[in-house]
């Protein structure tokens, strides 16, 4: 059996660094997504986990709430790889609501913990989040803002799935003669 408090204390820890990194600002969207399969050893999609679900969702959400983020937690392949997020986030962000409740195994364990945990859920389609945090090789990209730039995390594994994060910046145009100064704010 996995160690919960251990799961969660390293969801927390990387979550907050890649905040950090990330310079996340409140009302910013944090994506998430999780294989609790592979956190276990397993091959994706093949051992949810409802109990290791709950558990990276308190350490994503001990991040979260005190820097005032929306966490968006990705549902799995069987829903599309849809959003679990605040009803607060969606209206804020315009973002296009679908009918759906995540489960075990038709949205991931990681999509059934958020909807339980957050105080207004709402599923959506998709959205373009300010960072994100992959665990266990879930595929975030697609919910990420261009332009996407990796973030090397202390914490490199959580159980036996490796941890990928990234931030996000505003596309340089201009070309050579372009003048850079970092002083937006995603």
């Amino acid at each position: 059996m996995a160690d919960l408090n251990a799961i969660t204390a390293l969801v927390k820890a990387a979550a907050m660094e890649l905040i950090e990194v990330a310079a996340l600002k409140p009302c910013q969207i944090l994506v998430a997504g999780c294989s609790t399969s592979e956190i276990m050893g397993q091959k994706i999609g093949t051992s949810s986990s409802l109990e290791v679900g709950r558990a990276v969702i308190a350490g994503l959400l001990q991040a979260t709430r005190p820097a005032q983020l929306y966490l968006a937690a990705q549902c799995c392949e069987h829903l599309n790889r849809a959003l679990v997020i605040e009803a607060g986030a969606a209206r804020l962000y315009n973002l296009e609501v679908v009918t759906v409740v995540p489960a075990p195994k038709a949205g991931g364990s990681l999509a059934t913990a958020a909807f339980a945990a957050f105080h207004r859920p709402v599923v959506v389609a998709g959205l373009q989040a300010h960072a994100g945090l992959d665990i266990g090789t879930t595929l975030i990209g697609m919910h990420l803002r261009p332009v996407a730039v990796p973030v090397r995390l202390q914490v490199k594994t959580i159980g036996c799935a490796p941890v990928t994060a990234a931030r996000t910046r505003p596309p340089l145009i201009g070309g050579e003669r372009a003048v850079y100064k970092a002083t937006w704010s995603n």
